[in-house]
């Protein structure tokens, strides 16, 4: 029997120092996809058909704990550098009906509207019946899952580091 080879999208690049970083990437560009795919289609079947993944991301930011945010915590928490990205998403989503926004001195203030919340609350129970009963029945235990969630985000510092070491080249 053949020697099996890491499964990555770029032989080049798992030549290298670690091939299992080649098989974590290639693992992320797929989930990456697959996630961004979900949150769409899983939007349009609670009732938001056409939203973007940014903005099914950013709804669901402003609708946790039921308070407003500010756009720099949305920024923050998930991670966009592009102030432009989350701002086009916000104003699409304003225009939805599903966010408000206000002014707490110059700070804007994005808050859930009733509909919005509706739809996070629809979006949670789709998710429930299609996804999340699954991986509990079929998938990963809660604990691996916990662990992977946890070595993503580690790995997320070592990318932004080495991001900002790439720019200074």
């Amino acid at each position: 029997m053949a020697e099996l080879r890491p499964v990555v999208s770029s032989s080049h690049l798992a030549a290298g120092a670690s091939p299992a970083l080649s098989e974590v990437e290639y693992g992320m560009i797929l989930a990456g996809h697959a996630f961004q795919r979900w949150m769409v289609l899983c939007a349009a079947a609670a009732g938001a058909p056409g939203l973007s993944p940014v903005e099914v991301l950013i709804l669901h930011t402003v609708h946790h704990r039921g308070r407003p945010k500010r756009q720099a915590e949305i920024l923050l928490a998930l991670a966009i550098e592009d102030t432009h990205i989350a701002t086009y998403a916000i104003r699409k989503l304003e225009g939805a009906g599903l966010v408000t926004t206000s002014r707490a001195g110059k700070e804007k203030l994005v808050a859930a509207t009733a509909e919005g919340a509706a739809l996070c609350e629809r979006y949670a129970e789709v998710r429930e019946g299609l996804l999340a009963g699954a991986v509990r029945d079929s998938g990963p235990p809660a604990a691996a899952l916990s662990e992977v969630a946890g070595l993503l985000r580690t790995l997320s510092g070592f990318y932004d580091q080495a991001s900002r070491a790439a720019a200074t080249l």
